[in-house]
């Protein structure tokens, strides 16, 4: 199984993900999300896999969040109007998205990482 960690190196989470598959001793590949920032496409393509409300990908505790008043806009936004805004920034995004191509995780949480990546 391949493992992308889609991440922003100076991310809390994103190294606490890290250090979970060093320390689980699984290998994984990292992209960065600003410099590689998903397209809309491969976006709504991660919220389908992942199971999750498209709002979950939205990074709500940063400033380009605050300063698009994304907070007043989500409830009214459409899954793909979403994606484009997601999109549009990558700092947009919360992290670490992690994904084998067929399963999908959005920041990070220990248990969530158990149940999901340790092989079965």
């Amino acid at each position: 199984m391949s493992v992308i960690v889609n991440e922003y190196p100076s991310c809390g989470s994103c190294r606490k993900a890290k250090k979970w598959f060093q320390n689980h001793q699984m290998a994984y590949t990292t992209v960065h999300i600003v410099e590689e920032t998903p397209t809309k496409q491969r976006i709504l393509d991660l919220i389908e896999k992942s199971d999750l409300p498209a709002r979950r990908f939205f990074n709500t505790s940063g400033r380009v969040y605050r300063d698009l008043n994304m907070k007043d806009k989500i409830n009214d936004l459409s899954m793909e109007e979403m994606a484009t805004y997601l999109a549009s920034d990558g700092m947009l995004i919360k992290r670490p998205i992690v994904t084998d191509g067929l399963k999908v995780t959005v920041g990070f949480n220990e248990e969530n990482f158990e149940h999901n990546w340790l092989p079965k």
